[in-house]
């Protein structure tokens, strides 16, 4: 004989109800983003930064100059914060000195051969900052602009909306182009950066951000020993000018696979010469690897985790690409909080379309119209939460 017990769920799941109603207005409650004043350009045009926190103690800050990432603060496994994006304490640093920590680039993230490409049969000229080629937009490019900003609010994440204009022959790209740039975090850790932008003229575009990473800490040594995963099977060899030779190298067998998690130390001196080209007399990775999933943001294109600490970054993104540089020029560099950066100390995960691609015709297309839109979207993930 089965004997049947009547419950009454209704009290039971108002109280849950209001538990969880309690809990999600506290997590809201912790999410913030709070603006203060960092410093003023020598014209007198001050410059903001934005502080947007989490219920897990995360915290990140950007600049309106650069649209820079400055912070990136995150608990490891044992709960200690720490900062692991590489930066620096004063706006006269960012102006002077700095490699690109945590910039927007644009109009053109890494590098277009001899600073010149062909668009509907006209050519156009760049400015040459990088041996033979332009890089990262130029001279000027957008990691050396003012962006207006304004904070952004909703229930489940807070951020700044930054925006730009960029007129038609700024370091020589045409077409007026009109830039939005996101930046928002919310309780599960994630960092979302969404970019998008209109123009009235035929142009190219490939915006990034370059932040630095070392998971163990900005100034906590080198990133060698940190553990990295890129899910991608191939990347666009390049020249000894850092320009892709337009093939396709799978990476299998060889010091530039990362499809299985590896240290990244493991086969930075290697002798290959694509190692070589990125650092000649140490070696180090700056390359463009090619996705498995492109504009998939559901799958996983990129891990590194530092043992010691358990910090991991997860990356996802909607592009085609993503350039791994170990930070092979950085030497000693004075950064935040009294820390010194060392040769090696930190990596970029930049998403991307690939270099040069207005002068490869085989590459995924860059060129942007009048009456489209440019989208991207880019997270990076942080654990242990």
């Amino acid at each position: 004989m089965r004997i049947r017990h009547h419950f009454s769920f209704g009290p039971l799941m108002l109280a849950c109800g209001l538990a969880m109603a309690v809990v999600s207005g506290a997590q809201a409650a912790a999410l913030g983003v709070n603006k203060e004043t960092f410093g003023t350009l020598s014209d007198g045009t001050e410059v903001d930064i934005y502080t947007l926190t989490n219920a897990n103690r995360m915290e990140v800050t950007i600049l309106t100059y650069g649209s820079i990432v400055q912070s990136i603060r995150v608990p490891d496994r044992n709960g200690e914060i720490d900062d692991v994006s590489l930066g620096f304490d004063d706006l006269e640093s960012y102006v002077e000195r700095n490699p690109y920590f945590g910039a927007l680039i644009g109009r053109f993230g890494n590098r277009i051969a001899g600073g010149t490409f062909t668009l509907d049969g006209e050519s156009y000229e760049l400015p040459v900052n990088n041996g033979p080629n332009s890089l990262h937009g130029g001279t000027k490019g957008f990691d050396k602009r003012v962006w207006a900003a304004s904070p952004i609010r909703t229930g489940d994440h807070v951020g700044v909306e930054l925006t730009y204009f960029s007129p038609n022959g700024e370091m020589g790209y045409p077409g007026n182009l009109a830039v939005t740039v996101r930046y928002t975090l919310n309780n599960d850790n994630d960092l979302r950066i969404h970019y998008s932008a209109v123009t009235d003229a035929p142009t190219v575009l490939n915006l990034t951000n370059h932040v630095y990473l070392n998971m163990a800490g900005a100034g906590n040594g080198t990133i060698l020993d940190q553990v990295a995963m890129l899910n991608a099977d191939r990347i666009t060899p390049v020249d000894d000018t850092l320009i892709p030779t337009g093939d396709y190298l799978e990476v299998e067998g060889t010091p530039l696979d990362f499809t299985t998690p590896t240290p990244i130390g493991q086969n930075i001196r290697a002798d290959h010469q694509q190692l070589k080209y990125a650092e000649p007399e140490q070696g180090g990775y700056d390359h463009n690897y090619v996705l498995n999933n492109p504009g998939d943001l559901s799958a996983l294109a990129a891990r590194v985790t530092d043992p010691q600490s358990g910090r991991t970054v997860e990356m996802y993104t909607t592009e085609p690409g993503v350039q791994f540089y170990t930070s092979n020029f950085l030497d000693d560099v004075q950064g935040q909080d009294g820390e010194t950066y060392p040769h090696w100390g930190g990596f970029t995960l930049e998403a991307q379309h690939f270099p040069d691609s207005p002068n490869q015709p085989d590459f995924p297309s860059t060129v942007l119209r009048p009456g489209e839109k440019y989208t991207q979207t880019t997270i990076y993930k942080f654990l242990p939460m």
